[in-house]
């Protein structure tokens, strides 16, 4: 295939998918606003952190098939992958889709195709990117080609599911897909399905909320497990094994730049119709004060009042350097906002990016009365906690995430305990 490309974001998804085509044999150019990271992306360094990237990138310099600018240049294909981030009001951000498309409008010519990777609410092609597009003067669907191909990938298996995931292609014609579908061929293994743009955005926003909102069920049936004796992740592992039941796991909040914004897309949309899913939405945001108040209770419980929490994880999911939406720094301002001193770490987080966090693990918990566990990376899974001192004798663990040993901890004389623990309410440590 001899089209040239041209990225529009180069952050999660976007520096992925750029160098996935590259890597294919296609030439690509990729366009971020971030002139740091675009040198450091010309100079084949990383500015996120994603499993088999570094490689990827350097094949794709090194064989002349990407490069990077903070411009746009005219190609055949223009893939726009950027932010729509939610207001403080919970309404959509669209600015930065409507923005970056208006930055590919003087490059565009005659039979080029616009797909949009980036999740969006329904009506956002239509209603935001072809009024931008219009300016042309092309005739959208003969001579411009439009569609929304939504990414479906995880962050830490991004390669691995660009490859094998299915694919959904909304077009604003059968032609338009038509195209995007033979583009996405040059790598794409899994079924490539077609249908129109709308279909498309509500498709991918659907997938998203459906995980918020069985994540908020495993939250309320977390707090309910916590007041009758039960350990929740142990009911709903037996629960799992009925053949037509799958509930997701509780734990202090739902993060990153899909599941914890998408929803609010529906409920805006139809805010009247949308009741379950705002619940949801409220229940996940409301984790966070609620692992405080737990944490809060459990230090009242041993006679420590205003005590030093570390907070182990920053990271809105385990073995990922991204913060985006994390939970865990909503946490961390419920426990401050409660009157409790806070340190916090995480490995995968290079640059200090939040004002308690500390450069080492032995910093963050020096001074720690109860250490919380919020994100579950392996490091923290590997930990030898006989070796991690604590200003406590005694030192409590409440660990969120269902992701350590209790045997190993409680042997190490910490007192150990889990968000849903029901088990464990209440129980003092002589």
């Amino acid at each position: 295939m001899q089209k040239k490309l041209c990225v529009v974001g180069l952050g999660y998804i976007g520096l992925p998918t750029a160098v996935m085509f590259a890597n294919s044999g296609l030439q690509v150019h990729g366009v971020d606003k971030n002139e740091h990271a675009v040198k450091l992306i010309n100079n084949k360094q990383l500015h996120i952190e994603e499993n088999g990237l570094q490689q990827r990138l350097e094949q794709a310099v090194d064989e002349g098939h990407f490069t990077a600018s903070t411009t746009p240049v005219e190609a055949d294909v223009y893939i726009i992958a950027v932010p729509s981030p939610i207001n403080p009001d919970n309404t959509a951000n669209l600015e930065f889709i409507r923005q970056a498309t208006a930055s590919i409008v003087p490059y565009v010519k005659k039979g080029a195709l616009v797909i949009l990777e980036s999740t969006v609410p329904p009506k956002t092609v239509e209603n935001v990117m072809l009024p931008e597009l219009r300016k042309t003067g092309l005739i959208l669907g003969e001579e411009l080609f439009v569609s929304h191909s939504p990414e479906r990938v995880i962050p830490g298996k991004i390669f691995e599911e660009l490859v094998n995931n299915d694919r959904i292609v909304g077009g604003i014609n059968p032609k338009s897909a038509e195209l995007t579908k033979e583009l996405y061929q040059a790598f794409v293994q899994g079924t490539i399905h077609l249908t129109d743009a709308t279909t498309a955005e509500l498709v991918k926003v659907m997938e998203n909320t459906y995980r918020d909102v069985n994540i908020a069920f495993a939250n309320e049936l977390a707090k309910i497990a916590e007041g009758i004796d039960v350990d929740i992740w142990e009911a709903i592992k037996f629960a799992n094994f009925h053949p037509r039941v799958n509930i997701h796991t509780p734990g202090p909040g739902v993060g990153g730049h899909c599941i914890a914004v998408d929803p609010w897309f529906l409920v805006e949309l139809a805010p009247d119709k949308a009741d379950i899913i705002k619940k949801a939405r409220l229940t996940n945001d409301g984790m966070p004060l609620y692992t405080a108040h737990r944490a809060q209770k459990l230090l009242s419980q041993f006679g420590i009042e205003n005590g030093k929490v570390a907070v182990l994880g920053l990271a809105f999911k385990g073995n990922v350097d991204d913060m985006r939406e994390s939970p865990a720094t909503k946490v961390i301002e419920a426990l401050q906002g409660l009157g409790m001193e806070v340190n916090s770490f995480d490995p995968h987080i290079k640059e200090l990016q939040h004002p308690t966090q500390t450069e080492t693990i032995e910093e963050a918990i020096q001074d720690a009365d109860l250490l919380l566990l919020t994100t579950d990376h392996d490091e923290f899974k590997q930990l030898d906690p006989a070796n991690l001192k604590t200003k406590q004798p005694r030192p409590i663990m409440l660990d969120t995430k269902n992701a350590l040993n209790p045997d190993r901890w409680e042997q190490a004389e910490y007192r150990f305990f889990k968000l849903g623990d029901g088990k464990k309410e209440g129980q003092l440590y002589s």
